[in-house]
């Protein structure tokens, strides 16, 4: 109960090819050797960061759902990642957090990246979902959601101020602001005294946008568990809970954190 093991992937994905990319995806999926309770996906793992919802999008009962309830069955792991998905009419940025036994979470990206134009194209979500895996909280975000760390910010309630143990975004954040990707990680890992995880792939989309991964977990200290790099790969790592908590039993800063 006081570790938790993750499989990050760090890929490349085809330009709006949603069967060559879960093909990709299922081969990693099913090479994974080592023991695993949770295997994150990039954001928009099937398509890349696609501005054509109406064509690449699926609702919630469509195959690429259904494909990750069928791999997290057979894996026995929870398979994490963000979609397109369609719901009344509207489209979504949709992280996806599948059970193995077929039950479903999910999160609706917030902070949409007007930059790319993602906010003319898709709807922005109005809550959070942070998921529970024996006595873990995990907080789930997606991407240009790092920017804005009131909406990761650990809430102060009368019982507790942790809210969550990690923090997790997938991503399709662009090399040339890796920068900001590694700062901001870090930042939010010290500010909420939490494991944080960053998931990103690598590779050039259809639109010339260079990746370069850069996925990375970070202690509650902001030193990294797994140190980034940019090449194509399957890694592996363990949190544990007891050092967490004795770090934020010696160091309660978040007693003294403004509520928002």
């Amino acid at each position: 109960m006081s570790s938790l093991h993750f499989t990050i992937i760090q890929t490349s994905l085809f330009w709006e090819d949603k069967g060559a990319n879960l093909d990709k995806l299922g081969q990693k999926i099913r090479s994974i050797q080592e023991p695993t309770e949770i295997i994150v996906l990039p954001e928009m793992f099937n398509t890349g960061f696609s501005m054509q919802p109406t064509i690449m999008g699926e609702n919630m009962e469509g195959p690429k759902v259904d494909w990750m309830r069928r791999l997290s069955a057979e894996k026995k792991a929870i398979i994490t990642g963000s979609l397109i998905i369609e719901e009344n009419g509207k489209y979504y940025n949709r992280l996806i957090w599948m059970l193995p036994n077929g039950q479903l979470g999910y999160y609706d990206k917030r902070h949409l990246f007007a930059f790319a134009g993602e906010d003319q194209h898709y709807s922005p979500g109005n809550k959070r979902l942070i998921a529970s895996v024996k006595g873990w909280k995990i907080n789930l975000q997606i991407c240009y959601d790092l920017r804005f760390p009131v909406w990761a910010r650990q809430q102060k309630n009368e019982e507790t101020q942790k809210e969550y143990d990690v923090l997790l975004y997938v991503a399709n954040w662009p090399e040339k602001r890796n920068h900001a990707w590694k700062t901001l990680l870090t930042a939010r890992a010290i500010e909420n005294q939490c494991f944080t995880i960053g998931v990103n792939r690598v590779g050039n989309d259809e639109k010339g946008i260079a990746h370069n991964g850069h996925s990375q977990v970070l202690k509650y200290d902001g030193e990294y568990l797994l140190e980034p790099h940019q090449r194509e790969a399957i890694a592996h790592v363990v949190i544990e809970k007891s050092p967490l908590s004795q770090f934020r039993d010696r160091f309660p800063f978040l007693g003294d954190a403004d509520g928002f």
